[in-house]
């Protein structure tokens, strides 16, 4: 018969040596946290970047301060007022996006453009846009002028058309100056399940904002 072999049960690691690998990743933790500190340092301004450090920020980034990847980073970092990045949205921003040098902090913006074509995250950085620029206590709707822009920069990518015919509808019509969050939100709406441009499934009686009513009536009598 053969012989059995036992195998040899292997020791477990020492205290000393558990203790060295947690340690070190602890400085590995607290290094990258310090070097988010000192990019958020590198564009700050009495402790909070603002207007003027993001204008720095975008020339470091190479790209204007309109492009829309600096408001889908405002987005990533959760920004609560527009034009400023606080230190703890900074840090625990980027950490989220694995970002601790201007290098990696590039690449997480060239990336972000991919991430909010995927739908639910397309539809919360929509609603983030108009929130971020609500700049005014209690403040509830934005200009015309306002939204026009955002819709270029948030929806136009993916729905050109689309958001060509509502802005120059927007900028035409003179019934609305001011556009409120269920409008707002009602636009991605449309442009995600209406067929465009001869709009053969729009229902009125589908509880559609009257804005929209109205702009598929304009739409109708254009075309």
């Amino acid at each position: 018969m053969p012989r059995s072999c036992k195998r040899k049960s292997s020791a477990p690691p020492s205290p000393s040596r558990v203790k060295s690998f947690s340690d070190s990743r602890s400085v590995k933790a607290k290094t990258k946290d310090g070097e988010r500190i000192d990019l958020f340092n590198k564009y700050a301004n009495n402790g909070i970047i603002d207007p003027d450090g993001i204008m720095v920020l975008c020339k470091d980034l190479e790209m204007e301060h309109t492009d829309v990847r600096i408001l889908l980073l405002a987005w990533k970092l959760k920004a609560a007022k527009l034009g400023y990045f606080t230190q703890d949205e900074w840090q625990k921003g980027l950490k989220t996006c694995k970002v601790d040098s201007l290098r990696s902090l590039k690449k997480a913006v060239s990336e972000l453009g991919k991430e909010v074509k995927e739908p639910s995250q397309l539809e919360d950085f929509h609603s983030f846009a108009f929130r971020y620029h609500l700049t005014e206590e209690k403040q509830k709707c934005i200009d015309i002028e306002t939204i026009c822009e955002l819709l270029n920069l948030v929806l136009r990518s993916q729905f050109c058309l689309q958001v060509d015919s509502l802005i120059e509808y927007l900028k035409v019509q003179s019934d609305y100056k001011v556009i409120n969050l269920d409008q707002w939100v009602n636009f991605l709406r449309f442009c995600r399940e209406i067929s465009f441009p001869d709009l053969q499934n729009y229902d009125e009686a589908q509880a559609w904002p009257l804005i929209l009513d109205s702009f598929v009536e304009w739409l109708r009598e254009k075309q």
